[in-house]
């Protein structure tokens, strides 16, 4: 490759794309000699990009970290990917702005090859409502919290934060996005009990720098877990019904983070739910097709009132 402005971008795409590369490999992919090879990562290195070097049979190239994000170098099927998933998270609430910004600026460096297949996607591609299971507004989640809490979970650090001016201690272990929510899979470093937390409700503190042993979750999964545990923790608003049926055919109606089912005897057992208004939870409640008592709370009996009175209307006028 003669041009030496397009061979250090074609090596400075090769040390993105993967591990450690060889000098060999390097050299042969962009048809030049060892030498001129080294010479072109001391120019990168000139130009502030942090190429690393291992000596040895097993030794090789590799971009470093850096003081600052150094330009992407995307082909083309990459290109379009992230466009696409930046247009995807525009409708994420907390990083919709910041998005927002990142697909400006790659539509603004886009190829003019690659322009019509990216306008085809966005007068083709609709987006549908993704809030359909509830009528509470999206919770943000804003991006510094992500990052307090990511950072935590990666460096095996003790996580402070207040929930509702409560504050918290916990071993933060992993993030799950599910529903449009973040979620905290965490453990008492005090107690040992484990629980998630809502990500849109914590309010994080000044960094503890203390590190933790990790310990397994309950299980050994820590999706599973989050799962089970988001009906008991993870909504606004939380319900005990007691439901004439049992266990096992009340599990069978619903999705594990719909609720928790607790054995009364072969024909009842205790429904613990939730959701993000009392109003969800009511049309929820009915969607069991089962009978059922409301434990508490006791403000969803008027609701369940108002619906049955209204479904009976509807059942009369046809």
């Amino acid at each position: 490759m003669a041009d030496p402005t397009a061979r250090l971008l074609t090596l400075l795409a090769l040390l993105q794309s993967g591990p450690d590369r060889s000098g060999r490999e390097l050299a042969e992919r962009l048809g030049v000699s060892t030498r001129t090879l080294r010479h072109d990562v001391d120019r990168l290195r000139e130009l502030g990009y942090p190429v690393d070097a291992t000596r040895g049979a097993v030794g090789g190239y590799r971009l470093g970290s850096g003081g600052k994000l150094p330009p992407l170098l995307l082909d083309d099927e990459e290109a379009v990917a992230v466009t696409v998933g930046l247009r995807a998270a525009a409708g994420i609430a907390g990083v919709e702005e910041a998005g927002a910004r990142a697909l400006a600026k790659l539509e603004q460096v886009l190829p003019s090859r690659l322009r019509p297949t990216v306008e085809a996607l966005r007068g083709s591609v609709d987006r549908g409502p993704e809030n359909t299971g509830t009528d509470a507004p999206d919770p943000e989640v804003r991006a510094p919290v992500l990052q307090a809490v990511a950072s935590a979970i990666r460096d095996s650090e003790w996580l402070r934060f207040d929930v509702d001016g409560r504050p918290h201690l916990v071993e933060p272990y992993r993030l799950l996005s599910w529903q449009r929510r973040w979620h905290l899979v965490a453990r008492d470093p005090r107690d040992g009990v484990w629980g998630t937390f809502r990500v849109d409700q914590i309010e994080p503190r000044m960094p503890t720098r203390r590190r933790f042993d990790p310990q397994p979750v309950p299980g050994g999964d820590y999706t599973a877990f989050a799962m089970r545990t988001i009906a008991a923790s993870g909504w606004n608003v939380h319900a005990r019904l007691r439901v004439d049926a049992s266990a096992e055919a009340v599990i069978a109606r619903i999705n594990p983070a719909v609720g928790i089912v607790e054995p009364v005897d072969e024909g009842h057992c205790v429904l613990v739910t939730g959701a993000d208004s009392l109003d969800t939870l009511a049309v929820y409640a009915g969607m069991l097709m089962m009978d059922f008592t409301v434990e508490s709370p006791p403000e969803l009996i008027p609701l369940l009132e108002l619906l049955s009175a209204r479904y009976a209307r509807a059942a009369a006028g046809s």
